[in-house]
């Protein structure tokens, strides 16, 4: 169905609101998808807060320019799905990857994160970053640790008196 100009406007206006406030891109080439695999992947994305748009090459040009996603412009070619994540850098590459596992048909093209162009072929690497919560519990274990290591030595020296004390004892019986 063709598209009038004024639901260009607006495909394009809704594209460049989503690419505004995004940390991460990805485009991928979903020919050969049936729409039941197409419905899978959106499923998936929804699931992990990634935001999917088909949208034709040239408005998706229009929409991306002069945005953080503007880097992911010279792999538009093709029927092209856009995943963009507002908060997760990692979502978008998470969610290809799991839907590639199951579904040879999808070709990453490309993925954008913090306005940086990154090769489909490190897909795997940029899929594999922590989540928020997951860096987060991260960052706290390495805070804790110095603590919990000072309060086992600290307590390590009455239990270690305790010992010679017994030792003592028992050696005096």
């Amino acid at each position: 169905m063709a598209l009038n100009f004024e639901a260009k406007k607006a495909v394009v206006e809704q594209v460049n609101a989503v690419a505004i406030g995004a940390v991460s891109v990805g485009a991928a080439e979903y020919r050969g998808l049936n729409v039941e695999q197409m419905t899978n992947l959106r499923s998936a994305a929804i699931e992990a807060d990634v935001s999917l748009r088909v949208v034709k090459n040239t408005l998706a040009k229009r929409a991306l320019a002069e945005t953080g996603c503007e880097c992911i412009l010279p792999v538009l070619s093709g029927p092209v799905i856009l995943g963009f994540s507002q908060e997760d850098p990692g979502a978008v590459a998470r969610v290809f990857r799991d839907f590639i596992k199951e579904n040879k048909d999808l070709v990453v093209k490309g993925l954008g994160v913090s306005g940086e162009f990154v090769d489909a072929d490190q897909l795997k690497r940029i899929a594999s970053l922590p989540t928020k919560d997951q860096a987060i519990s991260m960052l706290m274990a390495l805070m804790l640790a110095p603590t919990e290591k000072l309060v086992r030595t600290l307590n390590e020296v009455p239990t270690k008196l305790t010992r010679v004390v017994a030792a003592v004892r028992d050696q005096k019986q």
